[in-house]
């Protein structure tokens, strides 16, 4: 994918509406305003991803990821290798796993994509955040934030 210089790129995916799924959007809104850093908002949609990060690197992707640990759990994964299928990924209609293979057979992953996520607790019609998930939610942008600061492991890919 050519680059076009675009910089750091944060995306909170999720659905707001569904208590816990909101994690993608509020840890997006947490990191409003910091400096050097664009952040967007996305129901996890495929082609909008694709768009959202084009000429971005690196990509960071927020979202709620099901693996059965403790609600609040923080977990980090590197897109460069496939993202487990196990897993279950907010409650988007096609995987963010799906998204991203896709994006992979299309050619149009960032050179540097990174998946943050935290355990949801509920994941309910018309519930907010849960209590473990809002200290997780500010947890999660320190680690994003020092994402940004870390020296890039492979910046000749």
């Amino acid at each position: 994918m050519p680059m076009t210089g675009k910089g750091p790129l944060v995306i909170g995916i999720g659905n707001p509406w569904r208590g816990d799924d909101g994690i993608g959007h509020a840890v997006v809104d947490a990191l409003a305003g910091a400096p050097g850093l664009a952040t967007a908002k996305s129901h996890g949609e495929p082609a909008e991803l694709m768009e959202l990060w084009q000429g971005h690197d690196p990509v960071i992707l927020v979202d709620a990821i099901v693996t059965g640990a403790a609600p609040g759990t923080l977990h980090r994964l590197d897109a460069r290798e496939p993202l487990p299928r196990a897993a279950r990924y907010s409650s988007h209609g096609i995987g963010l796993a799906e998204a991203v293979e896709l994006a992979r057979s299309l050619g149009e992953l960032p050179r540097t994509l990174i998946v943050h996520g935290i355990e949801p607790a509920c994941l309910e019609d018309g519930a907010g955040l849960s209590p473990d998930i809002s200290a997780a939610i500010f947890r999660m942008s320190r680690h994003i934030l020092k994402e940004f600061k870390r020296p890039r492991l492979d910046a000749s890919r």
